[in-house]
Parts: C-alpha cells; sequence; structure tokens
C-alpha cells in the first residue's frame, strides 16, 4: 500500500488510500520523511474534501508535510490549492457589487464611497499571503498565477485609491470612476477563474444527486440496481408524457420498504423523494414522517381529521408512515381507529384532489408488512409488487465499514488491533432479528467516544493523534462490570461433588478452546456438538451447572450473550392449534445468544396423539437448525424419560450427543453442603449435630438432594429463631441439635 503511494503524483487524482488507513500509517510512524510528507498532504485532502471550508488540521497536516519535503510536487500544488481555495473564499465574501461608484453621486458621496472601498481592499489584501503572491513563477500556466494576478490587481486597486483620497484631501477631488468600477469587474471575473482552476475534488457540488448518494451508501448492491432501474423507467415514462403518451397501468410512486432495524428505510425513502422531485414528478422533495401516534385518534371522527391533515401536508412530496402495521392491531376493537385511518388513506390515494398529487411510502419489519398488506386488499392493491424494496441485513464486512465512517465523521480512527476488537463486539449484538444494523453499530462508536473522553483526563496528551486515536483499551467498556468476576470454571470447581460432571464440562471447554484457536489459524475445525441432555434426579445440580456452562461457552466465544433461559412445557405448549409453534419460537428468541434450559423436558412428549408438545418439539428441531451456533439447547430431566424423549424424533437424537449424568449426591456431599448453606447465612453447628445429619443423609434416601438440604437448613434456622424468642442463646448464630431434629423431621414430612 505504502509503495502504491509513492505513485500518486497528482492532487488532481485521489490519493491511493482511504484517510483511515493515512491515519494508521502516521499513527505507526515511518522514518522515510519523504513517504511521511506524502502521508500528511493525503490527509490533508481527505479533510479538504470532508471539510471544503477553513479546517485547522488540514492547515497543520500541510504545514507538517511543507517541514518534512516543502520541495514535492504533491505537497507544493495542495499548498497552493489551499490558499487559492482561501482567497476564493475571501473574495466570495468581499461586497464586490458594492465597490462599483456612479458619476451621478455627489463628490462628497464619492468620496465617502471611496474610502470605505479602500478599507474593504487593504483587509482583503492583509488576508492574502504574500510571500505566495510574490513568489516568482517557473511556468506561467500554474494555478498560482491567478492568485498573483488578483492579489497584483488588489494592490493597483489599492494604490489608485489612495491617489483619490489624497486628492480629496487636497480639494482637488478627482476619482477615476471608470477605472475603479473596471479593476472591480476584473476581479469579479478572476474570482470565478479561482474557481475554474480549483482541484476538481474541491470544487465537487456538496448536493450530489440522488442517485450519486445512494451510490455513497454501504452495501445494497441489489436495491441500489434496482433504484437505478427504477430511475431509468421513471426517466422513460417521463419522457413519454411529454410526447402526450399516456399509461392506463402505471405502477404509480407509493412505494413499500421492510427491512429490520437500522438497515436505512427512512433514508431510502428520503432518497425516492429527491428522485421524484429530480424528474419533476413532485414539485418538492419534502417528506412528511409519521406513524401510527400521529395519526391515530382517540375518539370517532378524529383519526379521518389527523389523517387528512398530514395528506394536506404531503402534496407535492412524500408521505412516509414508519411501521405502517401499527395501524392494524390483532384482535382490534370497536375503540381502535386505526382501520379509519387506513380507508382515509386510500380513499385520498384515489380521490380525484389528492390521487397523483402525493407519494405514500410505507416502511416497516418484512413479516410484520407482510401480514398487514394482506389484510388490507385495498391497500395492498395500491403497492404493486414491483414498488416492493427489501433492505437486506448489513454483512460483517459492511457493518465494519459504517463503523469506521462514523467514527471518521466524529474525527476519530480505530488502530488496526481496535479494529479488530470492535468487529467482535458488533458480533456480540448480532444475536437476532431485533440488530439494530447500522443505528447498532453506530451507537457502539458512540459508546466507545464516550468512554474513550471520559478516560482522556487521566492521560497524557502530546499529540493530535491523541485525540483522534481509538485503541483497543478506549474499548474496555465492555469489561467493566465483569473484572470482579470468578470464571466459570473456578464456580464449577467450588461446587459439591459433581466430579464426573466437572471433569464433562472441563473436557468440553477444552475441546472448543482448542478448536477456536485451529479455527484462528486457518486450520481445519472438528464440528462441536454442544447441545446437552442433563439428566439425573431433582437437586442434583442441573440448573446450577448449565447456568455455568452458558457462561463457559461465552468465555470460549462461541456463545454471544451467554445468559440462560429457563423453560418448561407451559412455557413452549399451547392449548389451541397454532399457536405452540409461536409460543416455542418466542422463547427461542429469548435464548438467542445464550442457552435453552427445557426442565423436565420429557413432558413435551407423552405420546398422546391430541399433544402440542410434539408440535414443540418439532419447531425446536427446526429453530435450532435455523440458528446453528447461535443457540445451545440443554434438556434435563430423569435419565430413562429423557433417553424416552430422545429417541422419540430423529431431529433430537441427531442433535443431542452429549450427555450428562448427574448422580445423587453422598451422605458426607450432603453434609459438606448443608454447612455450606448454614455458612451463607452465617451459621454453624457443633460435631453433635454433624453426627446426628450424617446418620440421617446414611439411613435414608434423601428425595430433592440440594433442594433438600437448603430446605433444611431454612427450616432449622427458623427453629433456632423460636428457641432464640424463648431463652437467649449464647451464640446466635449456632444452630443446636434441636434446630436440625426438627427441621429433619418437618422437611422429611413435606417430601
Amino acid at each position: 500500500m505504502l509503495n502504491t503511494l509513492r505513485q500518486w503524483q497528482s492532487i488532481d487524482q485521489a490519493p491511493p488510500i482511504t484517510e483511515v488507513e493515512a491515519l494508521r500509517y502516521v499513527n505507526e510512524g515511518t522514518e522515510d520523511k519523504e513517504l511521511k510528507a506524502v502521508l500528511y498532504t493525503a490527509l490533508a485532502y481527505h479533510r479538504m474534501k470532508r471539510h471544503p471550508g477553513e479546517d485547522p488540521l488540514a492547515d497543520q497536516f500541510i504545514d507538517e508535510a511543507r517541514r518534512l519535503e516543502g520541495s514535492h510536487s504533491l505537497v507544493t500544488d495542495l499548498y497552493e490549492s489551499k490558499q487559492l481555495m482561501k482567497a476564493y473564499a475571501i473574495l466570495k465574501e468581499t461586497p464586490l457589487e458594492q465597490w462599483i461608484l456612479h458619476e451621478t453621486d455627489h463628490d462628497s458621496a464619492k468620496a465617502k464611497k471611496v474610502k470605505s472601498i479602500h478599507e474593504d481592499v487593504k483587509e482583503v489584501i492583509n488576508q492574502w499571503n504574500h510571500d505566495l503572491a510574490e513568489k516568482p513563477l517557473l511556468d506561467v500556466s500554474s494555478r498560482l498565477k491567478i492568485y498573483q494576478d488578483i492579489y497584483n490587481e488588489l494592490v493597483e486597486l489599492k494604490e489608485m485609491l489612495e491617489e483619490a483620497i489624497h486628492s480629496i484631501e487636497n480639494r482637488r477631488i478627482r476619482v477615476p470612476v471608470k477605472e475603479v468600477n473596471e479593476r472591480t469587474r476584473q476581479l469579479s471575473d478572476k474570482q470565478d477563474d479561482i474557481h475554474r482552476r480549483l482541484p476538481e475534488f474541491l470544487t465537487e457540488t456538496a448536493s450530489r444527486n440522488p442517485l450519486e448518494a445512494l451510490d455513497q451508501m454501504v452495501g445494497l448492491q441489489d436495491v441500489k440496481d434496482y433504484i437505478h432501474r427504477y430511475y431509468r423507467f421513471l426517466q422513460y415514462q417521463q419522457e413519454r408524457k411529454n410526447f402526450g403518451f399516456t399509461m392506463v397501468d402505471e405502477p404509480g410512486l407509493h412505494m413499500i420498504i421492510t427491512g429490520n432495524p437500522g438497515t436505512g428505510k427512512t433514508t431510502m425513502a428520503r432518497l425516492l423523494a429527491n428522485i421524484y422531485h429530480e424528474l419533476g414528478i413532485l414539485d418538492t422533495k419534502e417528506v412528511v414522517e409519521v406513524n401510527r401516534s400521529h395519526l391515530v385518534g382517540s375518539y370517532v371522527g378524529q383519526s379521518e381529521e389527523n389523517t387528512m391533515n398530514y395528506v394536506k401536508q404531503a402534496i407535492g412530496g412524500v408521505l412516509f408512515i414508519d411501521e405502517a402495521y401499527s395501524l392494524r392491531r390483532e384482535g382490534q376493537t370497536g375503540n381502535d381507529y386505526g382501520q379509519a385511518v387506513i380507508d382515509t388513506l386510500v380513499s385520498a390515494m384515489t380521490s380525484k384532489e389528492y390521487g397523483g398529487k402525493f407519494a405514500v411510502i410505507m416502511a416497516g419489519y418484512p413479516e410484520e408488512m407482510r401480514q398487514f398488506l394482506w389484510s388490507n386488499p385495498g391497500l395492498r392493491s395500491r403497492f404493486p409488487e414491483q414498488n416492493h424494496i427489501e433492505l437486506p441485513d448489513y454483512q460483517m464486512d459492511e457493518l465494519m465499514n459504517i463503523a469506521e465512517q462514523t467514527a471518521l465523521e466524529n474525527d476519530f480512527f480505530f488502530t488496526e488491533q481496535a479494529r479488530k476488537q470492535f468487529d467482535s463486539l458488533i458480533d456480540k449484538e448480532r444475536v437476532d432479528d431485533s440488530f439494530g444494523n447500522a443505528r447498532t453499530v453506530k451507537n457502539l462508536v458512540l459508546k466507545t467516544v464516550f468512554h474513550k473522553g471520559a478516560q482522556e483526563a487521566e492521560r497524557d496528551k502530546q499529540h493530535w493523534l491523541d485525540h483522534m486515536r481509538i485503541t483497543t483499551e478506549d474499548l474496555s467498556w465492555d469489561k467493566d462490570d465483569k473484572l470482579e468476576e470468578r470464571s466459570p470454571m473456578q464456580r464449577l470447581d467450588e461446587l459439591i461433588g459433581l466430579s464426573s460432571v466437572k471433569t464433562e464440562v472441563r473436557k468440553l471447554s477444552s475441546f472448543v478452546q482448542a478448536q477456536q484457536r485451529r479455527k484462528e489459524k486457518g486450520y481445519p475445525v472438528v464440528p462441536i456438538q454442544l447441545h446437552s441432555v442433563f439428566s439425573g434426579n431433582p437437586g442434583t445440580g442441573k440448573t446450577t451447572v448449565a447456568s455455568i456452562y452458558a457462561d463457559v461457552l461465552k468465555e470460549c466465544g462461541l456463545l454471544k450473550r451467554g445468559h440462560m433461559v429457563v423453560a418448561s412445557r407451559s412455557d413452549l405448549v399451547a392449548g389451541y392449534v397454532g399457536q405452540t409453534a409461536i409460543k416455542t419460537k418466542r422463547k427461542i428468541r429469548e435464548a438467542l445468544g445464550g442457552v435453552l434450559f427445557i426442565d423436565e423436558a420429557y413432558a413435551l412428549y407423552n405420546g398422546g396423539r391430541d399433544d402440542f408438545g410434539k408440535e414443540a418439539i418439532e419447531t425446536l428441531v427446526d429453530e435450532m437448525t435455523k440458528h446453528n451456533e447461535n443457540l445451545v439447547v440443554i434438556l434435563a430431566g430423569y435419565k430413562q424419560e429423557m433417553e424416552q424423549l430422545v429417541e422419540s424424533n430423529p431431529g433430537l437424537s441427531s442433535r443431542f450427543k452429549k450427555y450428562f449424568q448427574f448422580p445423587d449426591y453422598t451422605e458426607q456431599e450432603l453434609l459438606d453442603m448443608t454447612h455450606y448453606h448454614a455458612q451463607n447465612y452465617g451459621y454453624f453447628f457443633n460435631e453433635w449435630a454433624e453426627s446426628y445429619l450424617l446418620e440421617k443423609y446414611a439411613g435414608h434416601y434423601i428425595r430433592g438432594n440440594g433442594r433438600f438440604v437448603n430446605n433444611l437448613v431454612n427450616e432449622a434456622v427458623q427453629y433456632q429463631a423460636i428457641r432464640m424468642l424463648e431463652d437467649e442463646p449464647e451464640d446466635m448464630n449456632e444452630l443446636e441439635l434441636p434446630d436440625l431434629e426438627k427441621a429433619w423431621s418437618a422437611v422429611r414430612r413435606e417430601s
């Protein structure tokens, strides 16, 4: 890339590197003075293009380039172009039309006008770069010649005015009106000459046509191709109309734009409005933006009135309705006036008074818009299929381009390491359909900038780059709230018992990390089977381990959120046809990026012909395939019943290869758990109570395992409280043998 930069010969061509690339190279540093000067020239070029007016940083970059290699042709050319641009701005701001003198004016008026013009001319000359204006020219075709010509014109005009002022002061009033006016006209003409001699990148109009603005957008290639074809079609239609042809079945201007959040629906609507206006189809490019809250009233007749008011505002332009499907709600009642809006809108679109005088653009999420249109045949017929635009989600490279654009627009740039890390921050957000695409990416950039700004006071800032550079340290906001947490494996090791489960989880964690490293180095990877079956009796730690398992997978980089959603049959299965799939999908969407833990999962299958559990299982299998690595499912329950469930559906059996067996706790483990739960609340018990519990645990089957122990401690604490009120104990933290005996009896009765 730097070798390509050495071949850059003229500022009439764009630099072969982007502004961000130039910033990164300057940040990394180079000992090559000439290359460094060209880098600063490229930076100044890009900044002057982004900020055509005064820009201190562009001046600073040019000065730095001149200090390094002042004789380099690129540096010289850009410096002189910058001075020409300043000269053009000075003349534009100078009221040349007020310098015209009139022969018919009274001498006193002429004298006053001459002095005023003289002050203006001196001010303009003072703003000129005298060294540049008086520099000997080796090439008369240089764009600097016009700069010097204007300077000389100004000096001559100044001298002419000074002679006139001198004559006025000596009461021999001789004002060369024609000469002054001629000089003024020449200055005005030369102002246009300056503009013509400026490099093209400095004279490009700020307001690009709509198609150029569209082409500047990131991604959306298919949409761009369609809009270009649509533009040519509209041009063709306008040409036909000029000849007097008509088209009865013209598709019209009304459009449907669908896409997920942040895909550019509003931006696209404004571009279409610009296209309609540029082609002369609509009188203005104004877009009246509304949603349900603007249109739907709270009493009869108000919705119709609101809708017509906005239609009238949009005449000659575009009425943009965001989330249009919200006008029609599921189970809509007579008190909901959304349908009145739709009816009024359709009527206005087809009426003689308003039809064809404004365009309606409706926007929203793809599936919701599809259902909305199908439920309204009258509305659907006004939006033919070819007038539907679906904006796709951005790909990762496109999202990163948006991130870098957003940073640069705010005068920041990512180092290469920070760019890679920011890429992973974006990926963490891409969990489900609610991902905000460009909107989310911009928010992430601004969050990073905020964090950088909040930390800047503690840093030593010596260079302008310090204020622009985003480093990996500036992205540490993503870790701030997790610095004190123990690692998932530490939490697993702290659990009592479960040695075989711990071994399996540790083995899986090592395998996942190894495959991730292989993937980073470009080696083939073994498919990772993450969906698991946790089988065991109640209270054996399945839910606790599942939560840790989710954190392990997040730490390994396989899960974006790492949260756990616990569900049972009632969360997935509905009581009537068609709703189970919706309910199951809703719960799965909640779990995307994490773990869906289905407790007592065998309850989904009982072999009954009318059981909606089968529908839930089939939906689960489909969604697991659709979301792949973005979802991990854990089925939990008794061992035998879980085996029957998995075998009942080929889709389940092919996806659940990992089995974790949770054994009942031994009597010693149960005793250790009792100590642990008691200590959590600051309680303890002595060796006699310990012997009692050990004997009980050894002699009885403990239904509920850890759950039983937790209930036992809670009961013991309550019995100790009763005893404490009756007789003040020596140590209020000690659970004595009677407390545990009573607790044992109470919990055994309940279980």
